[in-house]
């Protein structure tokens, strides 16, 4: 499917909406909202004969229509909470890196303080946006959450969430299996990895047991086995809460875990849109000069096919790089047995903390061509350009090629 994005802003479909009687929930108009005033955030301050006003922008309402309203009026301690953090957080940066002390009792804020307030509150509601999306979106029950303290970066604009791999034109992700193993209680003698000439990829604690560059064959759709089957783990989806956030030290974003993670554990699985080897070559030259990419070689068997995450993918799109990372890249075959096109997963190399985040190693084997942005890298297989690794590992290797 093709997106085209809505070239006429946020405010004139509100003000539209309103002068033609009609209603759109994606746009915050409802027949109940259609006449109503809502505070969706506050804009400015001011203290006039010793009363407090606040600049209001109502909800579903065009810029046009805010209004300065007494602090009495307002019921939305929390807004008010957030302008007040806002605009602390803008006068204590100072100038030159000196803190400034904060007034409590300011008649009036400065122009550029003000505008700060807005992008927090506009970029405040696009994350919250944002995370109602991929949580619609997900197909796991675990939580995904957003959060951006650093800087007034919003949501990635050209970026769609997917649950599984999006094949180019011309290729197949399914081979067609049609049959699966007749145990009634997994793992059996003719269980689906030892048909394939493996031993079974977990132990009875559901972790990993095998060595890396070693495959995972799970159970599929055919097999006579149900769903808590213990061979069907990376089918299952993330099954942590995790966060997308950004990093403070130039990295972009990135993903940590809210919940603790024992080792050997599934974390997430690495999906995008499936392409030849040529078209990969092709995209590296454009992403090259944009200085991010995220290609990411299928080569368990061939280098035939490769994932591309740029513009179709889910969490593990945001994964930084680490040299010393606590993720490791497996190869799985559930639905598809064609070794040329493995799902990859990410399973955890030591226990990791609530709050930690989440990395892994771009050079593994199994992901020798694979950057992203936070990392600003080009694609190290190719060797183009020596990108300076930022990971701050006490092994960093220097450079991510």
């Amino acid at each position: 499917a093709w997106y085209v994005p809505c070239l006429a802003s946020l405010e004139t479909l509100q003000e539209l909406c309103r002068k033609e009687n009609l209603t759109c929930k994606s746009i915050g108009i409802t027949n109940r909202s259609l006449k109503s005033y809502e505070v969706e955030y506050l804009c400015d301050y001011k203290v006039e004969e010793g009363k407090a006003y606040y600049l209001v922008k109502w909800k579903g309402w065009p810029e046009s229509s805010n209004t300065w309203e007494p602090r009495k009026h307002l019921n939305c301690p929390l807004l008010i909470q957030n302008f007040l953090r806002d605009r602390n957080e803008y006068l204590s940066r100072g100038r030159e890196g000196k803190a400034m002390k904060v007034r409590n009792h300011v008649k009036t804020l400065k122009p550029a303080i003000a505008d700060y307030i807005v992008k927090k509150a506009k970029q405040r509601i696009a994350l919250q946006r944002w995370k109602e999306e991929l949580n619609r979106k997900k197909n796991h029950k675990a939580m995904i959450l957003v959060e951006n303290t650093v800087d007034l970066e919003g949501p990635p604009l050209d970026f769609y969430y997917i649950n599984e791999y999006k094949p180019a034109p011309g290729i197949n992700v399914l081979n067609g299996i049609t049959t699966g193993c007749e145990c009634a209680d997994c793992p059996a003698e003719k269980c689906c990895p030892k048909e394939a000439g493996f031993i079974l990829a977990y132990n009875k604690r559901k972790k990993l047991k095998i060595q890396p560059g070693l495959p995972i064959y799970e159970c599929n759709s055919y097999c006579r086995c149900g769903p808590d089957c213990p061979n069907r783990i990376v089918q299952k989806g993330t099954p942590y809460s995790l966060c997308i956030f950004r990093t403070n030290n130039g990295r972009g974003w990135g993903v940590k875990t809210l919940q603790k993670i024992k080792t050997n554990s599934f974390v997430m699985e690495y999906v995008g849109e499936v392409i030849t080897s040529e078209e990969a070559e092709r995209r590296g030259q454009l992403y090259d000069n944009q200085g991010n990419t995220y290609l990411f070689d299928l080569d368990y068997d061939s280098d035939e096919f490769t994932v591309d995450a740029a513009r179709y993918g889910n969490v593990s799109h945001f994964v930084n790089h680490s040299c010393d990372p606590n993720l490791q890249v497996f190869n799985v075959f559930i639905d598809n047995l064609d070794l040329r096109l493995p799902r990859i997963a990410l399973f955890s190399t030591r226990t990791i903390k609530a709050g930690e985040e989440l990395t892994f190693d771009y050079q593994m084997k199994g992901s020798i061509d694979l950057t992203s942005d936070s990392a600003e890298g080009l694609s190290p297989s190719k060797k183009r350009i020596r990108t300076v690794c930022k990971c701050g590992a006490m092994c960093c290797r220097g450079y991510l090629n």
